[in-house]
């Protein structure tokens, strides 16, 4: 749209100092008006055909008064469109055809008129025209180099990212795996050789624990070597997975106080994977900083919204340095699918993780 309004505003102004020469002029080429509306849609149409409005507007200037002024234009725009080609060649040599068929050279008075002529309105207009063909050339090449480099960097990027993953991949096996197997296996052992049925449960619990956090260790093992994405390569936890989970810890010997609904909502699969996730951090949590203490899980619904409170008594803290990841990690998931997390002791000696879900879209 702007190049069109600029090709306008070039030929209304071209059209008009045509007009206006052949006025003032007392005797003027025949057909010059036509001429001149020829020249008017001659560069309107320059952009498109530079060559072919270059000659017509060459054949045009025999019959309009100011007779160099349209080659002079078509001229440096076909430069500036074709560069050092053939396309310049041709209309350089049309414009000097021109000149020399209006000036011819029967003099040195002549010559030298045809000179300074030719220099003013055939050389400068071809030159600044091939100048802005080679500004706009290296302006691409650039542009190219550019995009180049910034897909290049992006590549070193993603090399660098997969690089980082397969380190910590190699770190997570060579010591994670390795501590949790040693785990497991004693654990096993402990569970044949219990003195006590009390002791043999403990014992089987933290096998069991032990085995599954290996099992969702090579998960995570394969995400970070493969790269494959998380939804597909890891099972999904669910608000379903809930109440195995504070069975877990029961079982481990915590102090669980559980108020699950009886059937459990239905959510969306975000927002039960966020759930569990809130659970078991807020568990964990509250066994390491508050152990042997009662811990308070409820899970319900207010006014569609599902909510998920874990809550253990303050005094019982056994003043465990926490690393502070675990509250950024679920307020970042809880924010993902759309939730409000609160946590802190809430005024009555209790620390409260409560986190409340926007409903389901389409339920009541």
């Amino acid at each position: 749209m702007r190049n069109r309004l600029i090709d306008l505003c070039v030929a209304l102004l071209v059209t008009g100092v045509l007009v206006l020469d052949g006025i003032h002029r007392v005797r003027t080429p025949p057909f010059w008006q036509f001429a001149t509306a020829a020249v008017f849609v001659v560069f309107l149409l320059r952009r498109r055909y530079p060559l072919t409005t270059a000659l017509v507007g060459v054949a045009l200037s025999w019959f309009v008064p100011t007779t160099l002024l349209p080659p002079t234009f078509l001229l440096y725009n076909v430069a500036a469109r074709r560069g050092p080609k053939w396309p310049t060649a041709v209309a350089l040599g049309g414009s000097l055809a021109l000149q020399l068929a209006l000036h011819p050279l029967t003099s040195l008075a002549a010559l030298e008129s045809t000179g300074v002529v030719s220099v003013g309105f055939i050389v400068l207009p071809l030159l600044a025209g091939l100048w802005i063909y080679q500004r706009a050339a290296l302006l691409d090449a650039l542009r190219g180099r550019a995009d180049q480099a910034e897909r290049e960097r992006d590549l070193l990027a993603e090399r660098a990212v997969a690089a980082e993953r397969r380190r910590i991949a190699r770190e997570m096996h060579d010591v994670v795996a390795h501590r949790v197997s040693i785990v497991a296996l004693q654990a096993g052992a402990l569970s044949v050789r219990a003195p006590d049925e009390e002791t043999g449960q403990l014992a089987e619990v933290i096998r069991e624990s032990s085995a599954a956090a290996l099992t969702e260790l090579r998960d995570i093992l394969r995400v970070l070597r493969d790269d494959v994405p998380e939804p597909s390569a890891l099972p999904s936890p669910t608000l379903a997975g809930v109440a195995r989970l504070a069975g877990d810890l029961t079982a481990a010997g915590a102090r669980i106080v559980a108020d699950l609904p009886e059937p459990l909502p239905q959510v969306p699969d975000q927002v039960g994977r966020a759930a569990y996730r809130i659970v078991q951090e807020s568990l964990t949590n509250a066994t390491k900083h508050a152990p042997g203490a009662a811990i308070h899980l409820r899970l319900g619904q207010e006014d569609g919204r599902l909510v998920v409170e874990v809550a253990n008594p303050l005094g019982a803290s056994a003043g465990l340095p926490g690393s502070g990841y675990g509250l950024i990690g679920m307020r970042e998931r809880v924010t993902l699918a759309g939730g409000t997390l609160h946590t802190g002791p809430d005024g009555a000696g209790r620390y409260v993780v409560r986190a409340v879900f926007p409903p389901e879209k389409g339920t009541p």
